[in-house]
């Protein structure tokens, strides 16, 4: 296994903010969880929080995130984006974390994975192979800082009968080993060093992506939805109070909103929720 570090992170990095301060912890509870303790403490912009286990992994809608110890990429990124964005445009950060991310996987091993919204990364049978989280505090209606939760699946097989042992979620939700997918089940074959040049060149296409987007010369919405699975299909959406609709994914607003049109041709908009494409 290739053991991640923060001194490894940092060597030959190209970055000046991103991932030059580097927390790296065996295991953790939740990168994100620790990480929020420590934006709340005045931590910099650009801190990675890094782990190769996490006990208590969150995923969106209370899910758990299961990721067995160097298997994965499971980190967090902080954000101080002051005035530039108001608290209803912090999906932007995540749609420009998921192209950072979409686009190291391809320098890497020439895999393009497609986008699922609201912020997944998925293969092209529709399994996830990434999840994004983000967090945020408010102040005064300002942002005080984001934080995007990310963990990607790197190398492990969900169909090793171990695993999906391990992965069982006892929530009644489906099955992970049915659900996800890993680079290294993709490619048939071990990926476990791929692990640091795929962070490191998704730290330095955040910090080139977040330069160009605070000075105003580059929106994530565009290029973001035009990777998304699903537009113009006809989906399922699950609300975060579970609700469940059903219609036509027909377009993804600047902040990131998805609009569905349903039976009866009118629109409806969701911030937040799930979506399925299978109706």
């Amino acid at each position: 296994m290739s053991q991640l570090s923060g001194d490894l992170v940092r060597h030959k990095l190209p970055t000046y903010t991103f991932g030059q301060n580097v927390i790296f912890v065996e295991k953790t509870g939740s990168t994100n969880t620790e990480l929020k303790k420590l934006a709340q403490q005045g931590a910099p912009e650009g801190l990675l929080y890094l782990t190769e286990e996490q006990l208590a992994g969150r995923g969106r809608m209370a899910r758990t995130w299961f990721a067995p110890a160097g298997s994965s990429l499971l980190m967090s990124l902080l954000f101080r984006p002051g005035e530039f964005l108001v608290p209803g445009q912090s999906q932007q950060l995540t749609m420009l974390c998921a192209l950072a991310l979409a686009d190291a996987i391809k320098t890497h091993t020439d895999l393009t994975p497609a986008l699922k919204w609201p912020n997944d990364l998925v293969w092209h049978d529709g399994k996830k192979l990434a999840g994004i989280l983000t967090e945020v505090e408010i102040e005064d209606d300002h942002l005080s800082w984001v934080i995007i939760g990310l963990g990607l699946n790197v190398n492990l097989d969900f169909n090793q009968a171990d695993i999906q042992q391990a992965s069982k979620t006892g929530n009644g939700d489906t099955p992970l080993w049915q659900t996800a997918t890993s680079l290294s089940m993709i490619l048939g074959r071990d990926t476990s060093q791929l692990r640091l040049p795929i962070l490191q060149k998704f730290l330095f296409n955040v910090e080139r992506r977040y330069e160009v987007f605070c000075q105003g010369r580059w929106s994530p919405r565009d290029e973001w939805r035009s990777r998304l699975v699903g537009l113009g299909q006809p989906v399922t959406v699950i609300s975060i109070k579970g609700d469940v609709h059903k219609g036509i994914m027909i377009d993804v607003e600047e902040n990131g909103a998805l609009q569905l049109q349903l039976a009866d041709n009118s629109i409806k908009t969701f911030l937040t929720g799930d979506v399925s494409l299978r109706t």
